[in-house]
């Protein structure tokens, strides 16, 4: 599934919060494409080098630091065998990721042993030069297996690997053979530098796109022949704001290249049945016009933003006849319910939406009997879900799927649509509640806010809140589940997450409403979350933290320079703040594409006035802030490193300027301004197990210590 992905390719400050999935406590293997998508890229005065280790006032927080790290290392370790999706099924082998690298079993076999595919640690492994002649200024740098694909007859495997060194990306091919036959065992064939994605047409023909710079902007094809291969050019994008990525239909038929930008999309299709293999247009660029091709039999099923109100439904059309003049309208969600994504099972388009109260449900239209369409319940605390890519010997007419919450580790389920049948696998049983609020703005729009907490609503005056928010470039506020926010919940915490305007909670108006010169909405719905909650009984300001990551730091910076006693901490990761002098340099890569979102202030006059009224930097003023934990990374390449470094010390200036004026009677307790900006680490942050733990563990140690709270005690063991 992930189908909405490729339509909202270009969140660029997106920021995935959980970015650990367990094997064996190693590292991350695994990344979303969408946080690979975009990058912005950023070149100041300042070097890396000298600001590498960069990190004031964080002393006082190391020895609770340490403290949160062994709770989060348990923590973690309890969760280490949660359903995982990386295995994938070929026709006789199942092929799964270890620490160093790719191995497969014989499902023919009894007992089968894993075998070795792929080793990491011969094919990556290397050397690289950091200036010095000496042993000391070489560096070995790893890489992670991101995404595997397998060819149709599982001849060859593909694999993208991810360096720890930025966010280099390489493409390994291997050739599946078998022992005591001329093929021999697996062996690597070629390599290909800086793929994105990929897909394989034939057992020797694999479709790529590279990631140049900051772009997808190619599609290439390599053949694999007898005698060598060949890479050859199929399809280049002029558009500068336009993102292309190639994916095959879930049947495996239809080989698309999907070529978005923020607001329009234009797919070609490649029917990998037969021999050329040509691509074909769709549907031509329009402005404002969204769509996503999957296939079915002979016709194309197509999600576009063809709805009432511009929201998406679903057309179908011919595959001899697949331009916009032949689309049929198919099946349009009632109001308020914002479709997220789709597939297609079987004879079954299968949608997932949320409701107009703001659940996840699946919607399951029967392809020859559209009016037949029914709803599917999932449970009420359902808040992620993500589908499982169907193998090549898997059967087609079930839908594999993994549901969680930020608190809820995932709980498997396969649907059956042609019987409408719902089966789950073992549930994480708990006695967390999931509570859905809406708060109301000063204009009258109702905003959702997700409540976690284990106590009843009425009882939680005395109880810390951590509340999160992103709310741009149309993206659903991140609910997967994170072994870190389970913790807190366990400490008596409450966990808020707000869905502001400007994300995609409620379908693509909900996005409109807040994009350019609607940007103030989302400070403005932020700010009558934290009203309605107060006024439920949910926590205190004193006892208040807010987070978020990004260009999630949008809002939430705002909400600190105007409100700013509406909250005692919080914390900000690869946070986005200089948004006025981000857009007014073109020079940078993702200027034109941002454009869309925050608006152009070097050509419109109205845009520059509107950033001004917002931007977190261009606003700071002497008062008393929150305490605030800056966490950047030197090698960011999507957030402008410098606008941290300048957020920073105006801010510690400003606070300077406010308690220097102020009479020593009136004085309240000064905040703590911690900047701790990372060696190395991408957007993303740290990959290295160990080191995100660390990180995580400041986050915590700062939240109690600035809501002035006493550490956890550690559970006590039973005695037998």
């Amino acid at each position: 599934m992930a189908v909405l992905s490729s339509l909202l390719f270009s969140a660029a400050r997106l920021l995935t919060p959980c970015r650990l999935r367990f094997w064996e406590l190693a590292v991350c293997k695994r990344i979303t494409w969408l946080s690979l998508s975009t990058q912005r890229c950023y070149t100041s005065d300042i070097s890396n080098s000298s600001v590498d280790h960069v990190s004031t006032g964080l002393d006082r927080y190391k020895d609770l630091q340490k403290y949160f790290n062994r709770r989060l290392k348990a923590t973690y370790r309890r969760f280490s065998n949660m359903p995982d999706q990386s295995v994938v099924c070929g026709h006789h082998h199942v092929y799964f990721i270890e620490g160093d690298g790719i191995y497969r079993m014989d499902k023919r076999q009894s007992e089968p042993e894993p075998k070795q595919v792929l080793n990491l640690g011969q094919v990556s492994w290397q050397e690289e030069k950091t200036g010095l002649d000496n042993e000391e200024g070489k560096q070995r740098f790893y890489w992670t297996v991101q995404r595997i694909r397998l060819s149709p007859q599982e001849k060859h495997l593909a694999a993208t690997l991810k360096s720890n060194h930025g966010e280099e990306l390489r493409c390994v091919v291997v050739r599946l053979g078998k022992r005591n036959t001329p093929l021999g065992p697996p062996h690597v064939v070629f390599t290909l530098d800086k793929v994105f994605s990929f897909e394989w047409a034939t057992d020797e023909v694999l479709f790529y796109t590279t990631l140049e710079g900051l772009r997808c902007s190619r599609v290439s094809r390599l053949d694999l022949t007898s005698s060598g291969s060949r890479r050859i050019s199929v399809y280049e994008e002029t558009h500068p704001d336009v993102f292309v990525e190639v994916a095959l239909s879930r049947d495996q038929h239809i080989l698309s290249i999907n070529c978005n930008s923020r607001t329009s999309s234009e797919v070609r299709l490649i029917d990998i049945t037969t021999s050329h293999l040509e691509p074909f247009l769709v549907q031509s660029r329009q402005p404002d016009l969204l769509y996503h091709v999957e296939h079915w039999r002979s016709w194309l099923i197509i999600l576009s933003n063809t709805g009432p109100g511009q929201e998406y439904q679903v057309v179908q059309a011919p595959l001899s006849e697949p331009s916009i003049v032949s689309w049929v309208p198919l099946y349009a969600p009632g109001p308020g319910t914002a479709i997220k994504d789709m597939d297609v099972v079987g004879d079954h388009c299968v949608l997932v939406a949320r409701t107009p109260a703001g659940e996840l449900v699946l919607i399951v239209v029967p392809l020859t009997h559209p009016k037949e369409a029914y709803t599917v319940q999932l449970p009420s605390w359902a808040c992620a879900i993500k589908t499982k890519k169907p193998g090549l010997a898997d059967q087609g007419g079930v839908l594999e799927f993994l549901i969680s919450s930020p608190v809820h580790s995932p709980v498997s389920y396969c649907l059956y649509p042609e019987d409408g049948l719902l089966l789950l696998g073992t549930e994480d049983y708990t006695s967390y509640t999931t509570t859905r609020l809406e708060a109301c703005n000063q204009d009258g729009t109702l905003v959702p806010v997700t409540l976690f907490h284990t106590v009843p609503v009425e009882s939680l005056r005395q109880t810390p809140l951590l509340v999160h928010v992103y709310g741009a470039y149309g993206r659903d506020l991140n609910m997967e589940f994170c072994p870190e926010k389970r913790l807190l919940l366990e400490q008596g915490w409450a966990l808020a997450y707000c869905h502001i305007r400007g994300g995609g909670e409620r379908g693509l108006s909900w996005q409109r409403q807040a994009r350019v010169e609607g940007k103030q909405r989302g400070v403005e719905d932020l700010k009558a979350c934290l009203h309605h909650l107060f006024s439920l009984g949910v926590s205190s300001r004193l006892l208040t933290a807010l987070t978020a990551s990004s260009a999630g730091a949008v809002p939430v910076g705002a909400l600190c320079n105007r409100h700013p006693h509406m909250m005692r901490a919080v914390t900000l990761q690869a946070p986005f703040l200089d948004v006025l002098g981000t857009m007014e340099d073109p020079s940078l890569p993702l200027t034109v594409e941002d454009r869309e979102e925050w608006g152009d202030p070097v050509r419109n006059p109205q845009h520059r006035l509107t950033i001004s009224s917002y931007c977190p930097l261009y606003n700071i003023t002497p008062q008393c802030y929150p305490s605030i934990l800056l966490t950047a990374y030197s090698g960011d390449a999507r957030v402008p490193l410098a606008g941290v470094l300048k957020y920073n010390e105006q801010l510690k200036n400003a606070i300077h300027t406010h308690f220097t004026m102020k009479p020593k009677s009136e004085c309240e307790p000064v905040p703590n301004i911690v900047l701790n900006i990372q060696p190395g680490a991408n957007h993303l942050g740290p990959e290295d197990f160990d080191l995100m733990l660390e990180e995580e563990a400041l986050k915590l140690a700062f939240l109690y210590t600035e809501l002035g709270l006493d550490p956890p005690r550690p559970p006590r063991k039973r005695k037998r």
